[in-house]
């Protein structure tokens, strides 16, 4: 075999790393019979020879190792002096001699498309999609090797050393071979994609098409008409004007041409033909296994196909089982309503699914309602939503975890296709019922008649006796015996906890919104309910932002323990104590707080993440960043402030209702809603709290069966038990083998890698529909950007974009900008005077902190924290929901 040169009928997809993707892609439609203009490959160890002629390219390539993606003026600079240099490079002459030979074979008289194909391009994670450059309409053989050394040059194109630097290739390992394929002489050309890549809709086929050659749509220099076809049947159609189309000259290359103004308008592809269009990328995608992008051209009546690559844009697929007939099923992401949406290890994903009560076959069993997608946990809400009130009741419950979920729920369940097919289960009012309806009357019970300060006694106690209990069922044994109890432990805990603590911070959520509506209708100041709801007492979140507080309070007078603080390593911080003068004054408030809380983090919803006794990585810029800008005891201060502003509004409101006609019972009806309110909303976190101590044991437990299984020779790595099941871990710990987990557990690594680098959506459906709401119309100045208001109150001040907690550099006066908070995040809240989040809602964890501290905050920003730069002097208005930049760094 020549390895220099490969026509198409000698390439599949194992030739991908002498051909590269886009190559590799066109022997494989080839042999596979799609109909592909003929051609060859110019293959990558030709490059390679042609490459090593040079004695500057090992220098070259290690100055591209130390560019920087955002570099652009160096990456200018060096990828022009490597392009020059190539560009003067002659073609060896045994490579001269193989691609004469295989042009003399596929027609010397012949016009060709000359295209680059790296190693590292069209392939399912990594698209390099326009990196390198394409010659059209080259004739003749000398014209032919000055394109295929243009190519080779092009590997070192600015977007092309940007990309790579971007996204971590190694320039080395990045090999280009060069595509030659017959010319075909269009009517009619464009891409068609077998998903919606805009909705991600699967088996939506989106068709753009324009007259003359493809370039001119690909190029973006026209408009193209859009064909939509579902089922074999088109179902969208958007005529364009197109001004302009690329057509081949017979000398060789191409000229841009202004249509006929009665073709401007005219559909570029017939019905008939779109429906055949359509059908062979079906049949493409069927062969390949995955949604494809296609190129194609239509010539003398029938179609050619030019290239063909994954889609590498599309969120993955819910792995969700829905029947025959039945409406696609809408999943909502679980991350965005725990303000928590990165990436999770398989083993996190495991035990959240387990952890989920409803469609359950036991205790121990995963939910089938509870589906994982690119790293991710989905929940199928499409079996509540059979039940008519819950199509009206659900938008409106989920609108407090983000106001976009809410609209796109309530839009979606409007849809008449949605509605026609919806799912019948049997008994599913009866179980609803049954489960909401004790919370409820509980909930009622709290907010009407019970004792309010028996609440938080009640409550601890609970939880005090729910830790003992799973601590003592996970101590004193291993192996399959302790797998088993963390699957039954795990998978009663929500249940139980829903039903036992729940009714508590129901009946305050209730009382907020009748005390709004009270002031509104009595006084006609509802925002004094913002007031009231300062300095929450016995929010086990807030005691634990005040007690960090109190350790950089201790700090203070100890240099060495802040030095430490500063630049420790952060997993020998606790011994590293001992060495300095006042660590061990230090020391013993540290352990306090760890007795309490060393088992939270940030994002520690993932059990597989460090918990702050492991790493206090995260915790310990957030004691930095207190030191930073307050004052000694001030955090306690402003938080006794903030409960004496509360009982001042409170007397103010009791007064002012108790001189209005029937003063009297409306003060006892708004003192028995305050009180509800202040005494029972400060319990909202205790769930949560209650969660992540089991977590916490849970974790330990996982940890040492991964040590174990180390220790055995079964894992690798300790650390490869976050990347099992549940369900596996227990068939390892009997010592059952599963098949091919050597290389499963590689791969598992790879995919979480990828799956951290994607966006979830809010919402999306089971054919990968990724569904959006819409914000309710905002008075806001132009420009501004919008987001939900969750806390009262106009700021101006520098932005902090805070990506990770343990990055965080707040000062005094700066407003924090974050993709997300949960508790983990909380230290943070007292050093920041507002807060910005790209996820979340009234209800959620940062929007109720932000209201007690008296922090201006504004969420649901989409790409808050790369459209607000670090710097950036801003305004936010957590009263109208926006964020207006004033200055730009």
């Amino acid at each position: 075999m020549n390895e220099m040169v490969l026509d198409f009928d000698r390439i599949d997809k194992s030739s991908l790393p002498l051909v590269g993707g886009k190559g590799a892609n066109l022997g494989e439609m080839t042999q596979a019979g799609f109909p592909v203009p003929s051609g060859f490959c110019v293959t990558t160890a030709a490059f390679s020879a042609f490459a090593r002629q040079s004695a500057e390219m090992p220098e070259y390539y290690r100055r591209l190792d130390q560019v920087q993606a955002d570099d652009l003026q160096q990456i200018a600079s060096l990828g022009r002096m490597i392009r020059d240099h190539l560009m003067t490079l002659p073609i060896p002459e045994s490579i001269r001699s193989a691609i004469a030979a295989a042009l003399h074979r596929s027609g010397e008289n012949k016009a060709y498309a000359v295209r680059s194909s790296a190693t590292a391009e069209d392939l399912p994670t990594a698209s390099f999609a326009g990196q390198q450059d394409t010659y059209l309409n080259i004739c003749g053989e000398e014209p032919l090797m000055l394109a295929i050394r243009r190519c080779w040059a092009s590997l070192f194109t600015d977007r092309a050393i940007s990309y790579r630097a971007k996204n971590r290739f190694d320039h080395r390992a990045v090999l280009l071979s060069v595509v030659v394929q017959q010319m075909v002489f269009p009517d009619v050309s464009g891409i068609m994609f077998t998903a919606d890549p805009v909705t991600g809709h699967r088996g939506t086929t989106t068709i753009d098409a324009s007259f003359g050659l493809g370039e001119a749509l690909v190029s973006g220099l026209v408009s193209a008409d859009l064909y939509q076809v579902r089922s074999g049947a088109i179902f969208g159609k958007k005529i364009a004007r197109k001004k302009l189309a690329i057509y081949s000259l017979p000398e060789g290359g191409t000229v841009t041409r202004e249509l006929p103004q009665e073709d401007q308008e005219r559909q570029a592809l017939g019905d008939s033909h779109i429906v055949e269009l359509a059908a062979i990328g079906e049949s493409i995608r069927k062969h390949y296994g995955s949604d494809q992008d296609i190129e194609w051209c239509f010539a003398e009546g029938r179609f050619f196909i030019v290239q063909s690559r994954p889609i590498t844009s599309l969120y993955p697929l819910a792995p969700v089982s829905v029947p025959p007939g039945e409406s696609p099923h809408l999943l909502l992401s679980f991350g965005h309503q725990q303000m928590m949406t990165d990436a999770i290890k398989p083993m996190g994903l495991s035990l959240l699914k387990t952890m989920f009560p409803f469609g359950k076959s036991s205790v121990r069993a995963e939910s089938k309602y509870a589906a994982a997608a690119g790293g991710r946990m989905f929940l199928d809400i499409t079996p509540l939503l059979a039940l008519k009130p819950a199509r009206k009741l659900v938008p409106k419950l989920v609108s407090g975890i983000d106001e976009l979920i809410g609209s796109g729920v309530g839009e979606f369940v409007q849809r008449e296709s949605f509605v026609r097919h919806l799912p019948r289960v049997p008994g599913l009012k009866r179980q609803v019922a049954g489960f909401a309806g004790r919370i409820l009357l509980r909930g009622a019970r709290n907010l009407l008649f019970a004792s309010v300060s028996k609440a938080h006694p009640t409550v601890n106690a609970y939880i005090e006796a729910s830790v003992r209990e799973g601590k003592s069922r996970l101590s004193g044994v291993t192996g399959p015996e302790r797998v088993e109890r963390i699957q039954e432990q795990i998978g009663a805990l929500l249940r139980r906890m829903f039903q036992e603590l729940m009714p508590y911070p129901l009946a305050g959520i209730i009382s907020s919104r009748l005390i709004r509506v009270m002031l509104e209708r009595w006084l006609g100041e509802p925002d004094i309910v913002h007031v009231l709801n300062k300095s929450l007492p016995g929010n086990v979140t807030s005691e634990m932002g005040l007690i960090i507080g109190d350790l950089a309070d201790a700090a203070r007078p100890y240099p060495q323990v802040i030095e430490l603080l500063q630049h420790c390593e952060p997993k020998r911080f606790r011994e590293q104590l001992r060495q300095v003068e006042g660590g061990d004054v230090f020391g013993q408030a540290w352990d306090r707080f760890m007795e309490k809380y060393g088992m939270r983090s940030p994002g520690e919803i993932d059990v597989t993440r460090p918990r702050w006794r492991d790493d206090p990585a995260t915790l310990l810029p957030s004691i930095v960043s207190h030191l930073r800008s307050m004052k000694p005891g001030e955090h306690r201060t402003k938080f006794a402030q903030g409960a004496d502003e509360a009982r001042a509004a409170e007397q103010d409101v009791l007064s002012r209702l108790r001189a209005q006609p029937l003063g009297g019972l409306k003060a006892a009806l708004m003192a028995r809603g305050i009180a509800v309110f202040r005494g029972l909303m400060g319990l909202r976190e205790h769930p949560k709290y209650l969660m992540m101590q089991h977590f916490g044991m849970i974790r330990e437990a996982l940890c040492d069966e991964g040590r174990l299984l180390a220790e055995a020779g079964v894992l690798t790595d300790k650390e490869d038990v976050f990347y099992l099941s549940l369900d596996e871990l227990l068939r390892l710990t009997r010592g059952e083998r599963i098949d091919g987990l050597d290389e499963l557990l590689p791969l598992r690594k790879q995919e979480f890698e990828r799956y951290r680098a994607l966006t979830p959506p809010r919402l999306m459906t089971s054919e990968g529909e990724i569904v959006t709401g819409r914000r309710k119309q905002q008075d806001a100045p132009e420009g501004a950007l919008l987001g939900t208001p969750v806390s009262a109150g106009v700021i101006e001040g520098i932005a902090r974009v805070v990506l990770r907690p343990e990055e965080a550099k707040l000062s005094k006066g700066e407003i924090m900008i974050a993709p997300f908070t949960d508790p983990g995040w909380t230290p943070l809240f007292h050093s920041a005077v507002g807060l910005v989040m790209e996820v979340g809602g009234l209800m959620t964890h940062g929007a109720v902190v932000a209201r007690e501290y008296g922090l201006p905050a504004v969420v649901g920003i989409d790409r808050a924290t790369e459209l607000i730069r670090d710097g950036d002097r801003i305004r936010l208005d957590g009263t109208r929901g926006y964020v207006l930049v004033l200055e730009r760094k």
